[in-house]
């Protein structure tokens, strides 16, 4: 059965994808969600009508948790999560997760596809139609790139690792807490990222081209789908103070595993986990 939950969601998300390659840069802005580069588009929305129609045609007895169905904040996600977590199996759905890099015409938006049962993510993908990369997982039955199988990399110390982050649509705290954690890491790790896609962040910690990622203040859409394949591809998922990974956790950290201690360790230290 994962296999056919993961085929039917490779399938949505190439829909999704294809949806985004056509209209990349050329979308108008609906709206701010909670600030001016936390955008939405009608892309996003047709983009998840095009999962959910794909999603529902295989199994209508399913439910579904949208991004754009969500309203905007942290509260608001964090309420839609936890009554949706009573449906036996619930797909969690980001139909562009890199929505700011998608109104600019930067090319580095992904789809992000999960599947939970009772609480646990079962099966996700996270599709980059840029550069045609499909990653998929199954519990307990690996992650994959384009159907060949991926695990994390072997830096066994910071001063080697390529890490990413974010910098968050909350201008209030959010982003000074991750700016707290860029600069107390830079100066320990070999270089930083921030493509602006956390989803496409933890895909390239699962396939082995980033050692870490972390970032403040994200929702269920954008973390569950890679939270899965990073675990599948051999790495650890946590909380930014290292405590286990559950669906309800907005403050990330994932890694190759080997890092992932000091990693929380100059988190902490510099308050930059978020977590009051």
């Amino acid at each position: 059965m994962y296999d056919r939950f993961v085929a039917v969601a490779e399938q949505a998300a190439r829909e999704a994808g294809n949806l985004i390659l056509d209209k990349i840069g050329k979308a108008t802005v609906v709206g701010e969600k909670t600030s001016n580069v936390d955008l939405v588009t009608e892309v996003d929305k047709q983009s998840e009508a095009v999962i959910r129609t794909e999603l529902l045609a295989a199994f209508p007895e399913h439910k579904i948790l949208g991004e754009e169905g969500v309203a905007p904040g942290s509260q608001a996600s964090a309420e839609a999560l936890s009554k949706s977590l009573s449906a036996e199996y619930l797909w969690i759905v980001d139909p562009i997760d890199g929505t700011t890099n998608f109104v600019h015409g930067f090319p580095v938006c992904t789809v992000s596809i999960a599947l939970v049962h009772k609480e646990e993510v079962i099966a996700g993908v996270i599709y980059d139609p840029f550069r045609d990369e499909m990653f998929s997982a199954k519990r307990n039955g690996g992650a994959t790139l384009n159907g060949e199988p991926i695990a994390v990399s072997d830096e066994e110390t910071l001063d080697v690792s390529l890490l990413a982050t974010g910098f968050p649509g909350d201008k209030q705290w959010a982003r000074a807490v991750n700016l707290r954690g860029i600069n107390a890491l830079s100066p320990v790790c070999r270089n930083i990222r921030a493509a602006g896609s956390a989803a496409l962040h933890l895909a390239y910690v699962a396939s082995g081209r980033l050692s870490g990622f972390w970032e403040i203040d994200l929702n269920a859409w954008d973390l569950a789908a890679g939270s899965l394949l990073v675990q599948e591809a051999g790495g650890m998922v946590t909380d930014t103070e290292g405590e286990p990974y559950t669906l309800h956790v907005r403050h990330i950290a994932a890694s190759n595993g080997k890092i992932h201690s000091p990693l929380i360790h100059i988190l902490q230290q510099a308050d930059a986990t978020g977590i009051r």
